[in-house]
């Protein structure tokens, strides 16, 4: 792909994804109001004084319900921005605590770490700091919201199963989320999705409980009066459809840049060919058994799949790795078969041990020679007692 269109495709990206976290705040106060309306709704509906307000219409519940959204709004404000504050903070522990990663040095990954600062140099980026995942999966990802929290972190199955140059591909994919902002728009979105995941599960156990505990308040004649019955059935509208639309962006997000990630690693690494044998290994191994599905968006490979990949956050592999051979002139080998995980990192069966020491059969025999430490005398005689370390008694 030519380093035009590729840097093109970035910009553009980086334009949808902050049109698109705006459009996430927007949904929170879509829920703060649907929220208001329900709570006008239920209030009418099960209030117990009959009075010229008891049921009212839906054009009164509509604005009594923006009045109060008025009131709330800064309360909602605050709670996301603590919310995103919070995610700022920890959102790196609790991802080390979903996977078990923890943070390595060039002590202890001296090849890793190497391959990783040498990608980093030849860009002039700052180096992220390297994590190591104790887990079978292949599989990797980045996080982090600025040059000081940028993560990568890799799991133990890939390091032991890729080679060299297909690792280097994998980090450089990593890398590039992070040059092109895809970490920080990606965990900006998980927060406010998880904001909005909150919220909406929030307001369905209210509606629930007060549906089981005041339900049979009012009689079914009672229930067509006024406009309480619509006003209920509008905000539990609303806040499905904010919560089906918060996963579909969280989707878009994520999906198309996959592309760009495996385009900016030929671009880092010069090497296509790695960049499809690591996605061939990686295909169907990247389950990270502790980490939940937003982790899992992060991941150079989400296997956990949707309906008939609706609900997929990743481009199948087969069609990356097409992308690869048709734009980076990458040659595909076809699905490629791998120890599993028991057998990873064991040695190959040695031959029979010598029979007279482990690096070296046992000698031809040779005709006795006065013996030392710096061989044979020249023209010896046949054997005599030696009578000290140095050599033959001289008579």
């Amino acid at each position: 792909m030519a380093a035009y269109g590729l840097y093109t495709h970035i910009q553009s990206n980086k334009r949808r994804s902050i049109a698109l976290l705006i459009g996430l705040f927007v949904l929170v106060y879509v829920l703060v109001f649907a929220g208001a309306l329900l709570a006008e709704a239920l209030t009418s509906h099960y209030s117990y004084n009959a009075g010229p307000y008891d049921n009212p219409p839906l054009a009164y519940l509509i604005r009594a319900a923006e009045f109060d959204f008025l009131k709330a709004l800064p309360f909602a404000t605050a709670g996301t921005i603590l919310w995103i504050i919070i995610a700022y903070k920890f959102h790196q522990s609790m991802i080390d605590a979903a996977t078990g990663a923890r943070v390595v040095s060039r002590a202890e990954e001296p090849q890793l770490y190497n391959l990783l600062e040498n990608l980093c140099i030849s860009r002039g980026i700052t180096t992220p700091t390297l994590r190591v995942a104790d887990d079978d999966a292949l599989n990797a990802f980045a996080t982090g919201l600025n040059d000081k929290q940028y993560s990568i972190t890799v799991t133990r199955g890939l390091i032991e199963t890729l080679d060299d140059q297909e690792i280097e591909a994998v980090l450089g994919h990593e890398l590039t989320h992070i040059r092109n902002g895809d970490v920080r728009m990606l965990v900006i979105a998980v927060v406010i999705a998880g904001v909005i995941a909150f919220f909406g599960e929030m307001v369905f156990r209210i509606f629930f409980q007060n549906m089981l505990w005041g339900g049979g308040r009012r009689s079914s004649r009672e229930e067509g009066k006024g406009g309480a019955g619509i006003a209920i059935v509008i905000p539990l509208a609303i806040i499905a459809v904010v919560w089906v639309l918060s996963i579909v962006i969280r989707f878009a997000l994520s999906r198309q840049r996959e592309y760009l990630a495996d385009a900016g690693s030929v671009e880092l690494t010069k090497n296509p060919d790695a960049m499809i044998s690591a996605l061939r290994k990686i295909k169907g191994r990247g389950e990270i058994p502790g980490a939940n599905s937003a982790v899992m968006e992060m991941c150079i490979d989400n296997p956990r799949e949707g309906f008939s990949n609706i609900f997929d956050t990743h481009p199948p592999v087969e069609k990356r790795i097409e992308a690869l051979v048709k734009f980076a002139g990458g040659h595909d080998p076809g699905p490629l078969e791998i120890a599993p995980p028991e057998e990873r990192g064991a040695e190959a069966p040695e031959a029979d041990p010598p029979a007279d020491g482990p690096w070296a059969p046992e000698a031809p025999p040779q005709t006795p020679t006065t013996s030392g430490p710096w061989g044979p005398e020249p023209g010896a005689s046949p054997p005599v007692p030696p009578a000290g370390p140095w050599g033959p008694t001289r008579g």
